[in-house]
C-alpha cells in the first residue's frame, strides 16, 4: 500500500514537472521565423484574398440605435412653469 501512495505522489509531481519543460512548437520571444516556401506565400496570398471577397459580400447596415425603442421620436417637452418658490420656516429641518 505504501508503494501505491508513493508512485500516486511521483505522478501527481511529474505532471507540472512535465508541462514545464521546453516545446519546440512554440516561438520564443526573439526567435526568428523560418522563411517561408513560395507555396506558403501563395497560399497565404490566396487566402488573404478569399477573405476580401467574403467582406465584400456583406450587405452595408445603417447605423442602429439600441436605445431606438425606448426613446420616443419627440423630444419631451419641457414645462414652461418657474419652481415653486420655497417658504423659509421658522423651525430648523432635522
Amino acid at each position: 500500500m505504501k508503494v501505491f501512495r508513493a508512485a500516486a505522489v511521483v505522478a501527481l509531481l511529474v505532471g507540472p514537472a512535465y508541462a514545464q519543460t521546453p516545446s519546440t512548437s512554440v516561438p520564443r520571444y526573439g526567435d526568428t521565423a523560418k522563411p517561408k516556401s513560395p507555396t506558403e506565400i501563395e497560399a497565404e496570398k490566396e487566402a488573404e484574398r478569399a477573405y476580401q471577397r467574403s467582406l465584400g459580400n456583406i450587405p452595408d447596415k445603417g447605423p442602429t440605435d439600441p436605445w431606438g425603442n425606448v426613446r420616443s421620436d419627440s423630444a419631451p417637452k419641457t414645462a414652461a412653469k418657474a419652481a415653486p418658490k420655497r417658504i423659509k420656516s421658522a423651525a430648523p429641518a432635522n
